[in-house]
């Protein structure tokens, strides 16, 4: 015991030791609050949501979907693929969407359409603007805060005996998908 407290290094190693694994515990700390802190403000949240959803079925099978689609996340989104009932659609030749304008009456709902063509008058759920099909290979840009009417039509696998059955319309973006589930109806 008296060899210890006439040692002067004895208790230097223990501090030195102490004061290593402090600085190294506070070093892991800092790092971890600066990564937390970069990726939560560099990353805006993509939100987007889902609402009017229906599809409908004429009596020879002929269907059309239609949903609206709200951007109420903080960026612009892409919108590069849309799904009823776990089918792709064909974006360039089943889709016509009409984003909307600061006037227009968002309280009305998305209107059954008739035909093979998607007739542009006063369908798109209370939205002024010319219905437009995306250029073949390229997807829908929607701004934040934007709201956009999607009509689709013949989704696949979608026919007559799928009245009263729920069906799932999924949009996918850049960094998530998103789901919605309806009841097919018929057209009247």
């Amino acid at each position: 015991m008296k060899n210890i407290l006439k040692n002067r290094l004895a208790l230097s190693t223990v501090v030195t030791t102490l004061i290593i694994l402090v600085v190294s515990v506070l070093l892991a700390g800092v790092v971890t609050y600066f990564a937390i802190n970069v990726t939560s403000t560099r990353v805006q949240e993509e939100n987007i949501a889902l609402t009017k959803q229906h599809v409908w079925v004429e009596q020879d099978g002929t269907a059309v979907a239609a949903i609206m689609v709200t951007n109420t996340g903080g960026r612009d989104i892409v919108i590069s693929k849309i799904a009823c009932r776990g089918q792709s659609v064909d974006m360039a030749a089943d889709v016509w969407y009409v984003t909307a304008d600061s006037g227009d009456d968002l309280t009305t709902d998305l209107n059954y359409t008739a035909g093979a063509t998607i007739d542009a008058t006063a369908i798109f759920g209370g939205l002024a603007g010319t219905p437009d099909q995306p250029a073949t290979g390229s997807n829908l840009v929607l701004t934040s805060g934007s709201t956009m009417a999607v009509y689709i039509n013949s989704p696949d696998s979608i026919n007559v005996n799928d009245i009263g059955l729920t069906v799932a319309l999924t949009v996918f973006s850049s960094q998530a998908m998103y789901y919605k589930e309806t009841n097919v109806e018929a057209a009247m």
